[in-house]
């Protein structure tokens, strides 16, 4: 498993030209519970010129999204307090336009299917790579 160091290397590496200085800030709820990672996706989009905001467990995930309306969630699927599909099926009932992007461990077909049926926009498994996610937080 990668250590924060290794991740925040990479976030610097992959995020290091990227500011777009023109461009309105984007908004990104991250709801994430292994810290190293919502760390790692928090400063690369950070540096890119995003606001970033990052919960660490399912309620709060909703609470953040239905309080801050960001522009895109980054979503994980094993969370303590709520697990991500209920976030999701959640949050599209209530904010059926607020793209999300599940970011996961699972990869089992079923899981993907799953996820996308619950509402999700997109499914994306981990290990990811930052520029991946970033480019799909644009296409949604």
């Amino acid at each position: 498993m990668p250590t924060v160091a290794d991740i925040q290397l990479k976030a610097n590496k992959e995020s290091s030209s990227r500011l777009d200085s023109g461009d309105p800030k984007i908004s990104l709820l991250v709801v994430e519970d292994d810290e190293n990672i919502s760390t790692a996706i928090s400063e690369y989009f950070s540096r890119a010129g995003y606001t970033v905001k990052t919960v660490g467990d399912g309620l709060a995930g909703v609470r953040a999204a239905l309080d801050d309306l960001p522009d895109a969630v980054v979503l994980d699927l094993m969370l303590p307090r709520m697990d991500g599909l209920s976030v999701c099926k959640e949050l599209r009932e209530k904010l059926n336009y607020l793209p999300i992007l599940m970011l996961t461990a699972k990869d089992d077909v079923v899981d993907k299917i799953l996820g996308l049926e619950m509402g999700a926009d997109d499914y994306i498994t981990k290990p990811f790579s930052l520029r991946e996610l970033e480019a799909r937080i644009k296409s949604v």
